[in-house]
């Protein structure tokens, strides 16, 4: 085989065993290269828009299939992402009829097909993506069809709602919805990151304070709880019955980074000092515990208990999330852009397996295929080479004063109580992004113990 002086730099660069070396990312065309075809791979996971399938959702969830209804929700926004990088509209129709399919009577990301496993994680996943849609100026649905800012603002106005926030623990939100689900007991640091997200993005792209006030409400309350604490740990979450006292050690990427996503939101909105400290605290912190040889890690699974399905996609998210903080915080840019690219390169040699020969793994850090394979992992490599174009021109996420299309509406979500407060549920399906608290809620004091004690 004649190899090009590119393909050498490529090979000489990744250490790769020239047969098994099925991607590169040494240029931009290689990298959308390189993108399209993680991306080709990830949606042939994808049923629903086949004939007699449900747009929108992932097979599942168990024991139907193996992913519950927030893991597509974040695949959409990572999609999206995918398309504003490299210019590639492909699925983009998909996506569209995929989001508009889930919204719900409401307009507001609870589909009733969801409610028994319906977490406030899981709607802010799907919320999280609306938002995302809008800051890229993904194309606008049709007039008469729910725009991507308002759904944005439906989700953030459901769970502003004193239903959602009760006076437990002294606020914050918890990990369920609906009284009868599994879980209902807990609050925890990813349904408010969620919503400490969406607020500081909403403050950001509407120029409205109210969503900054929340925001800032929300963080108050983690650091006042203990869910963050000053060492710049983020726990997974606590019990009301116990006042929240009982926080639970394990830490996992994706609330680092969704933390991270806001607080630079925060400081872009504020042009405050101690938004920059916060944000460069947990900066600090993200890339120390998840990136350590600059390669994505999940330390409270990855090499011990084995991780679920839900945490096999979190690598990806981080590696999003943290692209779009150095957009919108600049500063950043020189600490967190190098590391990304070294685990990128680590990303992609572990796309070496099955009969393709590009399926990607899990374990970055082995540097070839571990033979974990599925939507998470497909998704880690994707938001991973993705994030490669993110200095490109053009590229920073839009406001509403910057170019931004999404029509927004701020009473949006104001039907959602009805459907709410509707019939009891009959069944408890343990969900979504929570399934990760979920086991932890039953073993974080035994099995995941020892993780809170290197602070």
């Amino acid at each position: 085989m004649l190899l090009t002086l590119p393909r050498l730099a490529a090979v000489a660069l990744f250490g790769i065993d020239i047969a098994n070396a099925a991607f590169s990312v040494a240029t931009v065309d290689d990298i959308k290269r390189t993108a399209a075809d993680i991306a080709w791979d990830m949606m042939q996971y994808y049923k629903g828009n086949l004939t007699g399938q449900t747009p929108g959702i992932l097979p599942g969830p168990p024991p139907a299939g193996d992913y519950y209804w927030w893991e597509a929700g974040a695949m959409w926004g990572t999609l999206i992402d995918y398309w504003r990088f490299t210019g590639d509209d492909s699925y983009n129709d998909v996506i569209t009829q995929a989001l508009l399919w889930q919204v719900g009577p409401g307009q507001d990301f609870m589909p009733p097909n969801v409610t028994a496993s319906l977490g406030n994680d899981d709607q802010g996943f799907w919320g999280m993506t609306a938002m995302t849609a809008a800051e890229n100026n993904f194309p606008d649905p049709p007039d008469d069809q729910p725009q991507w800012l308002g759904l944005a603002q439906a989700v953030f106005n459901t769970q502003a709602h004193p239903d959602r926030h009760d006076t437990t623990c002294g606020g914050g939100l918890r990990w369920q919805i609906f009284s009868i689900n599994n879980g209902y007991d807990y609050k925890n640091s990813i349904a408010n990151g969620c919503f400490f997200n969406l607020g500081a993005r909403l403050a950001r792209y509407t120029g409205n304070q109210t969503y900054a006030d929340w925001a800032e409400k929300t963080w108050d309350w983690m650091r006042g709880v203990g869910l963050m604490d000053d060492d710049w740990n983020i726990h997974d979450g606590a019990h009301v019955q116990k006042n929240c006292t009982d926080v639970a050690g394990a830490q996992f990427s994706y609330n680092f980074g969704v933390f991270t996503l806001g607080a630079a939101h925060m400081y872009n909105y504020t042009e405050s000092q101690v938004w920059k400290d916060r944000l460069d605290n947990l900066v600090n912190a993200t890339l120390v515990r998840f990136f350590p040889e600059k390669i994505a890690y999940e330390p409270a699974c990855e090499d011990t208990m084995g991780c679920t399905t839900d945490m096999l996609s979190f690598k990806g998210y981080v590696h999003r999330w943290l692209s779009f903080v150095t957009q919108v915080a600049p500063h950043t840019a020189s600490t967190i852009l190098p590391v990304l690219k070294v685990s990128a390169e680590a990303a992609i040699q572990s796309c070496t397996g099955e009969a393709n020969g590009r399926t990607c793994g899990f374990n970055w850090r082995k540097k070839k295929y571990d033979g974990s394979h599925g939507v998470g992992q497909q998704m880690n490599a994707l938001g991973a080479v993705s994030a490669l174009l993110i200095d490109q021109p053009g590229k920073a996420p839009v406001t509403n004063s910057t170019g931004g299309t999404s029509k927004g509406n701020p009473s949006a979500g104001s039907n959602s109580e009805d459907f709410m407060h509707s019939k009891p549920l009959t069944t408890a399906d343990r969900a979504g992004a929570g399934i990760v608290t979920f086991f932890l809620a039953a073993s974080a004091l035994g099995t995941f113990a020892w993780m809170g004690l290197g602070k």
